[in-house]
């Protein structure tokens, strides 16, 4: 079982995002009730902003990580591998970089920021993530990792382009163990500018749940940190959708720390990262239309990190696996190759 948080994951959230909105009129966002839950709107009817989108994204990894948005050409935050001439995200992307760091990374991503929880009730459908997942705890998930809580009160995030109905909402409920009055929902359609940061904040949970998956020891990793460029927003949520895959299943560059030597490291590496998918190369747009729409039909080998480095802080080495594919993010983000 891996680390438990300092902090109760929905406690911890709720205190987040109370503190972060109060007196806060720059966030774009508006709030009601729906169902007798608060649903905060950043992004369906309300404005949004791309500060709501690092709060989302914040409260999405329960106050156990620090998400930004750094400007273009900012500095180098990774180790450079010897020997190892490829460049970070740093050097590649002329663009805002969204970044998230955390050291309980198994409790902020797996348990709490993984998009891991579909909502589908009376034609409303979205995915769900945050701390809420903690609560309703019945991804086979939780039985490998632990953390499951069962909180007086909860929150959660829904991906989708309409507010929740009341039916959705007593559903969601109903599955957390909470009454409807103890349930907070912060709801962003992907194409908005709140939407589509969150889902950029998402590279390093994207490799810790390919690590998972890959069987590896997750009590070994001690932090870790991921870096996405940052897409313009398009009109539409099929666009959008395909420009943040594409930002992070092409564009991220993840740092993990591992407490492992590095024959093991060296076994994993190569297969942790979205080269390792035999459709690596294919827009995911491109993936999605040949998969008539269906996520779940994707190469589940493709949904990983562009380039990882794998560090064991106790020796100092670092191992780096994958690439970057400059042109195939720029033509999915829409910018003309001349753009420097």
């Amino acid at each position: 079982m891996c680390e438990q948080p300092t902090l109760q994951l929905n406690a911890a959230a709720i205190g987040l995002l109370q503190a972060a909105i109060n007196g806060n009129d720059d966030l774009g966002i508006t709030q009601s009730i729906i169902g007798a839950a608060t649903v905060i709107d950043c992004g369906v009817e309300a404005p949004g902003s791309e500060a709501a989108g690092l709060l989302m994204a914040r409260v999405a990894m329960a106050g156990l990580g620090e998400v930004a948005l750094e400007p273009a050409g900012s500095p180098r935050l990774f180790p450079q591998p010897s020997g190892n001439q490829q460049p970070d995200a740093s050097d590649v992307w002329k663009r805002p970089v969204v970044s998230a760091t955390s050291r309980s990374p198994i409790a902020a991503c797996l348990a709490s920021q993984y998009a891991g929880w579909k909502v589908s009730v009376d034609g409303y459908f979205a995915m769900a993530s945050g701390p809420i997942r903690a609560a309703i705890g019945k991804e086979p998930l939780f039985d490998r990792i632990g953390l499951r809580e069962r909180p007086a009160a909860v929150i959660g995030l829904l991906e989708s382009a309409s507010l929740p109905t009341a039916e959705a909402i007593a559903s969601l409920a109903e599955a957390a163990g909470v009454a409807p009055q103890h349930m907070t929902l912060l709801v962003a359609p992907t194409a908005s500018p709140a939407g589509t940061l969150q889902v950029v904040a998402r590279a390093l949970e994207t490799a810790l749940h390919k690590l998972e998956t890959l069987g590896f020891d997750l009590s070994l990793v001690v932090a870790g940190q991921g870096r996405a460029p940052l897409p313009p927003v398009p009109a539409d949520d099929l666009t959008a959708i395909g420009r943040t895959n594409d930002a992070v299943l092409y564009g991220s560059h993840v740092l993990l720390e591992v407490n492992a030597d590095e024959p093991l490291l060296d076994a994993v590496g190569a297969a942790m990262t979205s080269s390792a998918s035999a459709d690596h190369g294919k827009s995911f747009a491109a993936l999605f239309e040949a998969a008539g729409g269906d996520f779940y039909a994707i190469d589940p080998a493709i949904f990983a990190p562009a380039v990882v480095d794998l560090f064991n802080p106790q020796t100092g080495d670092c191992l780096r696996f994958g690439q970057f594919e400059v042109g195939l993010v720029r033509k999915s983000f829409g910018l003309e190759t001349s753009e420097t």
